[in-house]
């Protein structure tokens, strides 16, 4: 056994060693173990055997010291701590910060508040506050503002977006239209207040709407109409409370674009001077007495032909057309409807 204990040690120290070396260590350290047994009579056979045992069972275990004394160590153990300990940092910084309160931002001299060049800061009422609500209580499309029916609370024009073209506030309690109301919005060209409780219109209140093309103000209580714009082609003021004296002297002739003129179902006793550009006009259910030659035509020229005009309405008003054969000689059709 000291001999077994002895090669083992010089194999540890000396991984190179021959297989003839073990084989010789082996030899060597049987050798008394065979003097020993050859007094109990042990053939040569045997002791070979032996001697094979010994060896296949001393080669393994000294090449295999080395592996199992050594540690084996993974090469990326240092970089997995080292991202784990990143991690764990990373994670205790979040922590830490969501604890801080949050600092306030200093501006500096040169820092200009977010305000617009018309001096608006932030606490000051701006005119995108002001169209939010009539948005939100109306129907507001690209250009279109729709606020039919919207409210009874509705009693005056509710603020529009710049850009609106076509304004429909149609059977709503709007009772006055001011100077203000259509001020900033020159892009209108067609208003429909109709079915609204319209008693006053102020002068100017359409003096800036130079693209104004269409007005319809029907079925409302005027008893007079402002100045209009110059471009208007359309004006529709049937079922009014209008009189010859609420219109002013050539309020339509000066309208050189003017086609349609709806002026039914009021309370008018003439018929107001009309421009040239006029294709139909409706004066029915008025209290008109009386025509004269200059009403459509030009007196006694009888040359002069009204091509323009297609459409007369005259029916509900106490005149008979036979007692005014010259005012409709210019015409290329007699007014229509039912007459005495």
């Amino acid at each position: 056994m000291k001999c077994f204990l002895t090669v083992h040690r010089q194999s540890r120290q000396r991984h190179s060693l021959k297989v003839s070396f073990y084989s010789e260590a082996v030899t060597h350290c049987t050798a008394p173990l065979s003097s020993s047994l050859s007094t109990t009579a042990v053939s040569p056979h045997m002791m070979m055997e032996l001697r094979i045992l010994l060896f296949f069972v001393t080669v393994p275990w000294i090449f295999c010291e080395p592996t199992r004394t050594s540690k084996v160590v993974p090469k990326h153990k240092g970089i997995l701590k080292i991202v784990d300990d990143e991690e764990l940092i990373s994670e205790s910084r979040t922590v830490m910060e969501a604890r801080e309160p949050k600092k306030k931002v200093i501006l500096s001299a040169d820092y200009e508040s977010p305000v617009d060049t018309a001096g608006e800061g932030p606490g000051a009422d701006r005119k995108d506050d002001k169209e939010l609500p009539t948005c939100l209580m109306c129907v507001c499309l690209t250009g279109s503002v729709y606020c039919e029916e919207v409210s009874p609370d509705m009693t005056a024009v509710p603020p529009l977006p710049k850009e609106t073209a076509y304004l429909y506030a149609r059977f709503n309690k709007i009772a006055k239209i001011t100077n203000r109301d259509f001020a900033d919005i020159a892009t209108l060209r067609r208003i429909d207040l109709t079915g609204n409780l319209i008693s006053e219109i102020e002068d100017g209140a359409f003096s800036k709407l130079s693209q104004l093309e269409e007005l319809t103000l029907a079925e409302n209580k005027l008893v007079k109409l402002p100045m209009l714009p110059a471009k208007l082609v359309s004006l529709n003021v049937n079922h009014n409370l209008l009189k010859t004296k609420g219109l002013k002297a050539n309020i339509f002739k000066k309208l050189t674009k003017l086609s349609y003129l709806y002026l039914g179902d009021n309370g008018l006793e003439a018929v107001p001077l009309l421009p040239e550009t006029l294709r139909v006009v409706h004066l029915h259910n008025n209290n008109i007495t009386s025509l004269t030659d200059n009403t459509f035509c030009k007196g006694n020229n009888t040359h002069y032909i009204r091509y323009n005009m297609q459409e007369v309405r005259l029916d509900g008003n106490p005149i008979t057309l036979a007692q005014h054969p010259n005012s409709f000689i210019c015409l290329r059709a007699l007014p229509i409807g039912h007459y005495k």
